[in-house]
C-alpha cells in the first residue's frame, strides 16, 4: 500500500510539473507573439489570399493592399473584380462592397477581434485572454499558432508567421476545412499613417446596413 501511495504521489508530482512547463512555455509563446505585435505600430503591405477548400480545390484568389494602425485602426482593400474595402476606425468596422453599392457597419466587439485581419491592429494585451497560442521557430520564421477559446468565432485555427520580425503570411482554417493564406509582400513597418486613413465616407445613395 506504501508504495503505491509513493506511485501516485509521483504521478501528481509529475503532472504538476508538466502542467507548470506548459504553462511557462505558454507564458513565453504570448510574450513573444507580444513581442513582434507591439514593434510594428504601423504596418503597410501588399497581399494575395487563396482560399482552397477542404479537399485543396481553389475556390478564390484575390490581392490587394492593407494598412494597420495600433491600436484598433485597420484599411483592407481587395483589388477587382472582387473588389471591397473594410475599414476600423477603432470604434466600428465599415465593410464596402462598390458592386452592391452596399455598406455594412458593425460594432468593434469581441467576435470580430478575433478576426485575423483585426489581430493585427488590436489590443495585444488582450491576445492571451482570446487564444491558446503555442510557437516554433526555423531559422528566420517564427510561427504562431492560435487557437480561439470560445466557439463562437469565425475560425478554429490561425497561424501567423513573421519574418526578419515582420509580418510575412497567415493561415486561417474554418470548422469544415476550408483554408486561407494570405501572403504578405512590400511590407513596411512604423510608417507615418495619418487617421484619415482610417475614416471611410460612404458614397451618396449607397445603401447602409447597421449591424
Amino acid at each position: 500500500m506504501r508504495a503505491i501511495r509513493m506511485l501516485l504521489v509521483s504521478a501528481l508530482a509529475a503532472a504538476s510539473v508538466s502542467a507548470t512547463v506548459s504553462a511557462f512555455a505558454g507564458e513565453q509563446d504570448v510574450q513573444r507573439l507580444t513581442q513582434l505585435l507591439e514593434k510594428s505600430q504601423t504596418i503597410e503591405a501588399n497581399f494575395s489570399q487563396l482560399t482552397l477548400d477542404a479537399g485543396g480545390t481553389s475556390l478564390q484568389e484575390t490581392s490587394g493592399k492593407m494598412t494597420v494602425k495600433r491600436p484598433g485602426l485597420f484599411y483592407w482593400h481587395t483589388d477587382a473584380p472582387q473588389e471591397q474595402v473594410v475599414v476600423s476606425d477603432g470604434k466600428n468596422v465599415t465593410l464596402w462592397d462598390p458592386d452592391l453599392e452596399q455598406a455594412t457597419i458593425k460594432k468593434l466587439d469581441q467576435r470580430l477581434n478575433q478576426t485575423p485581419a483585426l489581430l493585427l491592429s488590436g489590443d495585444v494585451s488582450k491576445i492571451s485572454q482570446s487564444f491558446d497560442i503555442s510557437s516554433k521557430e526555423q531559422g528566420e520564421v517564427m510561427d504562431f499558432t492560435l487557437k480561439p477559446k470560445t466557439k463562437d468565432t469565425l475560425f478554429d485555427s490561425l497561424r501567423v508567421s513573421f519574418r526578419k520580425g515582420l509580418i510575412n503570411d497567415m493561415q486561417l482554417i474554418d470548422s469544415v476545412g476550408q483554408r486561407t493564406n494570405i501572403l504578405f509582400n512590400g511590407v513596411k513597418a512604423n510608417q507615418p499613417v495619418p487617421d484619415s486613413k482610417f475614416k471611410f465616407d460612404i458614397p451618396k445613395g449607397a445603401d447602409v446596413i447597421k449591424e
